[in-house]
């Protein structure tokens, strides 16, 4: 797996179940290699302008993501699972995709930040 791949994995819903879902590779994290993880739903409606990407058909990516649907990658549903977890990759995003997800969140993460005032 690497990043940019769309895998199959369980990760934990709100209601604390696991549950077997598509997720996207953000990064790969020292120092075990551990890989951070976002998950990915169909459930388009829930996409965080700014933040989020909607997927779909229209897209040149799509037919290499794996995906089935139109589906939200959601920065705001994060895990960290070690590489043995995956079940598998089923695809992958564009280079660029991914690049613009991963400084979203940065700038999300940023943004969030209370401005540090002397020491």
């Amino acid at each position: 797996m690497k990043e940019g791949d769309v895998v199959l994995t369980p990760l934990q819903q709100a209601d604390g179940l696991l549950k077997n879902r598509s997720a996207l590779v953000l990064r790969e994290l020292p120092p075990f290699g551990d890989l951070l993880l976002c998950g990915i739903s169909t459930r388009v409606h829930l996409a965080t302008p700014e933040l989020d990407e909607v997927i779909s058909a229209n897209d040149s990516d799509f037919p290499a993501s794996g995906l089935i649907a139109q589906s939200v990658i959601r920065l705001g549903f994060l895990a960290v699972l070690p590489r043995k977890k995956i079940i598998g990759a089923i695809g992958a995003i564009a280079q660029d995709r991914h690049h613009r997800l991963l400084d979203n969140l940065s700038k999300y993460l940023v943004a969030s930040c209370p401005k540090k005032t002397g020491s």
